[in-house]
């Protein structure tokens, strides 16, 4: 694992040849293997990062580029999450050091793995691959624009893919559930992607505004990392299991 994350990619092929190796990796990993948590996550994320490299293939987006370097800082801020998991850093953001840690134990379950993989990156990857992506493009996050369009268009990805992977991951007696309650649960997710989509982007253009100010940049940082956090203790956790 350690040699496939020493360098990240640097296009969207590039992500996803990358997380079908990372997929083959840990799903070897002790105890739980196939079904170990970051298997779980990285198996949604893979096939959300193979819609996005269809919608570009497809001509889905505006501005292709800035589509395009979303996608690799995304992807780069999950990578480089796990390579510091990898060599034990304290650096390693609390966001996602609580889905981590969750490898060692004989508790985890799928659905509650991936949704807390998917609340580490959209809370708190996203605002600063925003941030980074406009710097890199010399432009800033504007409402309306093209880029914005795009943005909502690419999240748009996540609020589709999750109702058929949640399914996926469902028991057949929990899939009996999932048939009474189908729509309105689904409504209920699609609804608090959308709001969480929206959230990131105003917080990337606030961030943007303190990009060059160390202090306050590392506060949103910690902030965020805190908060994040808490919510993805709250979804490994029996409860967080129970909403799901």
């Amino acid at each position: 694992m350690k040699n496939l994350l020493r360098d990240f990619p640097a296009d969207v092929p590039a992500v996803v040849d990358h997380l079908v190796k990372l997929q083959h990796v840990v799903e070897q990993l002790p105890p739980l293997q196939a079904s170990s948590p970051l298997a779980d996550f990285n198996k949604l994320y893979l096939t959300i990062s193979n819609k996005v490299l269809e919608g570009l293939n497809d001509s889905t987006f505006a501005d292709p580029l800035f589509v395009s370097r979303l996608d690799v800082e995304f992807a780069a801020r999950y990578l480089d999450a796990l390579r510091s998991w990898t060599d034990l850093s304290p650096d390693t953001p609390k966001a996602w050091s609580c889905l981590f840690e969750r490898m060692r134990g004989p508790d985890a379950r799928p659905l509650p793995s991936a949704a807390a993989g998917v609340n580490a990156h959209l809370n708190f990857d996203l605002p600063f691959a925003l941030v980074a992506t406009f710097e890199y493009l010399n432009s800033e996050p504007v409402d309306g624009s093209a880029q914005h369009h795009d943005y909502l268009e690419l999240i748009n990805l996540f609020a589709d893919r999750v109702p058929g992977l949640r399914r996926g991951y469902l028991e057949r007696w929990q899939l009996l559930i999932d048939m009474i309650d189908g729509e309105i649960d689904e409504l209920y997710q699609g609804e608090l992607i959308e709001y969480t989509r929206d959230v990131a982007w105003r917080i990337a253009q606030r961030l943007w505004h303190v990009r060059h100010d160390t202090i306050a940049l590392d506060t949103e940082r910690s902030r965020l990392d805190d908060s994040t956090a808490a919510l993805g203790r709250l979804l490994l956790s029996p409860l967080g299991t129970f909403l799901q």
